[in-house]
């Protein structure tokens, strides 16, 4: 005889107020230096997301912005306001 054990997992946010609500995903939170995990429901998960900053991976290097070049920011000016700009008086 076959006998198949399914495991549910509830969600930690509703359990605290005594309801059974199915867990769809889990929450990674920081907790005293340590990272943990609470599974959570659709809903507690927006409401988390909406509430706090995602955690960052240290333990990866952080990609950098690119800065602009100069080479933009010399297109954003004016043709006409490079000859005003050195002063000089043809005259």
């Amino acid at each position: 005889m076959v006998t198949e054990v399914f495991t549910r997992k509830y969600c930690d946010p509703h359990a605290l107020r005594e309801e059974k609500v199915e867990a769809t995903d889990v929450i990674q939170f920081a907790w005293e230096g340590t990272v943990r995990e609470v599974d959570a429901c659709d809903e507690c998960r927006k409401e988390h997301e909406t509430r706090y900053e995602p955690l960052v991976d240290y333990s990866r290097p952080v990609k950098k912005r690119r800065a602009t070049t100069k080479k933009a920011d010399t297109k954003a000016a004016a043709p006409g306001d490079d000859d005003s700009a050195d002063g000089s008086d043809e005259s």
